[in-house]
This record gives structure tokens, sequence and C-alpha cells, in this order.
């Protein structure tokens, strides 16, 4: 019999979940991958010989990667979908800065969902990252407010959740699979974070097309590779003024004639942006100070 084609959807204790077009085939990896020093990961695209029992299979290849992240370890991500609460816990704009330049410099599409709209009428965080040049949705769990426009968004994409626990993302994904597959967990009041509820990457297929990652309280991406003269290309509203400062290594922090702090005076970049900038610029610069 042909080898079977399949996307790994989760991956739990050696034993790997492949949706193929005969359903999910509960698989082990051939050894070989072993000694080759090869983990498959979720989201990877393999190849699956079924055991005689027609029930299990192995693993026995895997295809070329679009690319891999570490945190979560997950193979093939076109988008990231970061989801912030607009309160309950207030979000901290650092945090979804860092979260943002990191998949741009995994170069994946990036979209930004603000949850919990029921909570607040304040609509000027979403209207300040639409001007900075992202996709935004405006959402609500509770009444299902915009769930329509965010399952547009993720339409035939494989799309990372991202964002701390407590935003409602495992609330937001139940309604766009139109089911309780997610657990969900409360806010503590006493330290404003949430509760973890994902235990493991899973990889979810979406009626309308495409597949979603819920992740074990993921709210970042690795950057141990971002420099800071790659810091100013991930932020996207730096782009058109980059390349014009009187010094050739402008920082974009204090340096005089920078054409960045002139656009952040006339409005046109963000002051909490760009706070963001110099804080990640300088824990990068401390980072690299200590390898």
């Amino acid at each position: 019999m042909n080898n079977l084609k399949g996307v790994i959807v989760k991956g739990i204790g050696g034993f790997y979940y492949v949706n193929t077009d005969q359903g999910i085939i509960e698989c082990r990896a051939k050894g070989v991958f072993r000694k080759m020093g090869i983990t498959p990961l979720v989201g990877d695209v393999v190849e699956v010989e079924l055991n005689e029992d027609k029930q299990t299979g192995v693993v026995a290849a895997i295809k070329d990667r679009r690319n891999t992240l570490v945190r979560p370890a997950v193979a093939n991500i076109s988008q990231m979908m970061a989801v912030v609460a607009l309160e309950s816990p207030k979000p901290n704009l650092y945090v979804l800065d860092k979260l943002i330049a990191s998949a741009e410099f995994a170069k994946l599409k990036i979209s930004l969902c603000f949850n919990k709209s029921d909570l607040t009428a304040d609509n000027d965080l979403p209207e300040m990252y639409k001007k900075a040049g992202f996709e935004v949705v405006v959402t609500s769990a509770l009444d299902d407010k915009n769930i329509d426009e965010l399952k547009r968004l993720l339409k035939d994409e494989v799309t990372v959740f991202a964002g701390n626990s407590g935003v409602g993302k495992s609330s937001l994904l139940n309604r766009i699979v139109d089911k309780e597959l997610f657990e969900t967990g409360g806010v503590s009041k006493r330290t404003e974070r949430g509760r973890h509820t994902t235990r493991h990457s899973e990889l979810v297929e979406l009626p309308s097309g495409g597949y979603i990652i819920d992740t074990p309280g993921f709210s970042s991406f690795e950057l141990a590779e971002v420099t800071t003269d790659i810091l100013p290309g991930l932020f996207r509203e730096f782009d058109s003024y980059l390349g014009d400062c009187r010094f050739l290594d402008c920082r974009h922090i204090s340096e005089p004639d920078c054409k960045i702090r002139e656009a952040l005076k006339d409005g046109q970049i963000s002051e909490s942006r760009h706070e963001s900038y110099k804080l990640l610029f300088e824990e990068i610069k401390m980072a690299t100070a200590y390898k």
C-alpha cells in the first residue's frame, strides 16, 4: 500500500497523531530520525507507513519545512495571531511588541486580536496598531463579537495563537471551531494573571480551512538571534524612515537628526511602540554583552 500523506497535529510521549485523508493515525517515528538528530514536530507534513492493523503507523518521512519555531516547537507556521485582552488582565504592551518583533523576525504574517471588548469601550489601542500597519480585529468571546471576522483572518492559514494566559485564547478558539475543545480558565483577582489551561501544543483543523495551534502559556517567540542592527527593521512603521537619519549607525534612541524620532514627535509613530523598541534594544544589548 502507498504511504499516506498527512500533518502531525499532536505529539505526546513519543506518539505522533497524523491527520490524513483516512483520519487521525497514531504513529511512532522511525528510529532513523533519532540517529539523524531529527525530532518530528507538530505541523510537520509527513509520510506515514501503516501497520498491519491499518489503524496505527510509523512516520517514515518528513517533508521540507517552511520554518521551525523553537518555543513552541512547531513547524510550517504561516501566521501569528497575537491575542490581547483590553481589560482583565490589562495589556502589557512591551510583551506584545516583543512578540510582534519576534514574529516579524520569523517572517510570519501577523494579525492582532484585541479581546474582551465587552469590558471596555476604549478603542485607542486597536487603532494605534492599525495605524502601525497591522491587521486588527476587536472581539468578545462572551458575546461573539466579530468572531466571523476572526475566522476570515484564520482561513487557509496555519496560525499560532499567542498571548499571555487569561486573555481569552481558549474561549475564542472554542467559538472558532464551534465546539468546547479547549479548556478555559479565569484570571486571578490577586495577580491579574491567567491560569494556564493548555498543556501541550496541538494543531486543530478549522472547518473553513487551515489550522490553529494553541500553546501552553505562550507569550513570546525566541529572539536569541536578533541583534540591535536588525531590530529597527522589525518595527514596520519605522521602514519608510530608515536610512534617512544623519548618522548611518543611528540607534533611533537619542541621536540628533533622527528621522524616527522626528516621526515620533509628529505623531506618525506611537510613543508606546518607540518605548518598546528602546526597552528591547537595551535587552538585546545586555544579552549580547553577557554572551
